[in-house]
């Protein structure tokens, strides 16, 4: 069973190679044991693509990866890959209590109903760190990111979050409606909420992301 692969630009993935082919419109690559797909920048463009190439292909287990800000209070340095415990969707419901403020689930699974925090694969999560050796940590997903350290702060300490990203959330809540096991792998490029982007590090962060992802394939 192929491993998919999903990353939001093809920069991201620069380091894989492979047989290159398009799916609607998005880079694809295909390697041995695994597909890689551009999975395109934010919520509905990531959702939409892994639910549009599981509709067409049998996969099982698949793996979101980019870059992404680690907010200053998280203890994370530029150049740090960590894993996705669990993904924060922090602009979906009300300011002040999310989906569950508002009154409705964002999703139900069988018995459970989930708001606005969606958890990865256990299982495959903790294969991949065994074999990765990546610390856990909570995620925040936003179609806007943080604007200023202020703002960061405030979102990292409300959700109680580490790392913010434009996509996770929504490949998270997809997996768990698909029925896939799904995990997610950051490298970290910039402090959240510093928008000055000569202190950005994304080629160190992309570096960090093929040692973890050529580990893989």
């Amino acid at each position: 069973m192929k491993l998919l692969l999903l990353s939001p630009t093809r920069f991201e993935a620069a380091f894989l190679k492979g047989r290159k082919f398009d799916f609607h419109g998005r880079a694809g690559l295909r390697g041995e044991g695994w597909v890689w797909l551009e999975c395109g920048i934010g919520k509905v463009n990531t959702a939409m693509t892994l639910a549009a190439y599981a509709q067409r292909h049998r996969i099982e287990r698949t793996l979101l990866f980019g870059i992404a800000g680690a907010y200053a209070e998280s203890g994370l340095q530029i150049g740090d890959a960590v894993l996705a415990e669990k993904e924060v969707q922090a602009d979906l419901g009300v300011r002040d209590g999310g989906m569950k403020g508002l009154g409705f689930p964002t999703l139900a699974v069988g018995d459970s109903r989930f708001h606005n925090r969606f958890p990865l694969d256990k299982a495959l999560t903790h294969e991949l760190q065994q074999r990765l050796g990546l610390p856990l940590h909570t995620f925040l997903t936003r179609d806007l990111v943080s604007e200023n350290p202020t703002e960061a702060r405030e979102l990292s300490r409300k959700w109680e979050a580490d790392v913010e990203n434009m996509e996770g959330a929504a490949f998270a809540q997809a997996c768990m409606w698909l029925g896939l096991a799904g995990a997610e792998l950051r490298a970290v490029s910039n402090v959240a909420g510093v928008r000055d982007k000569s202190q950005w590090r994304i080629r160190q962060a992309v570096e960090a992301l093929e040692a973890a992802v050529l580990k893989l394939t």
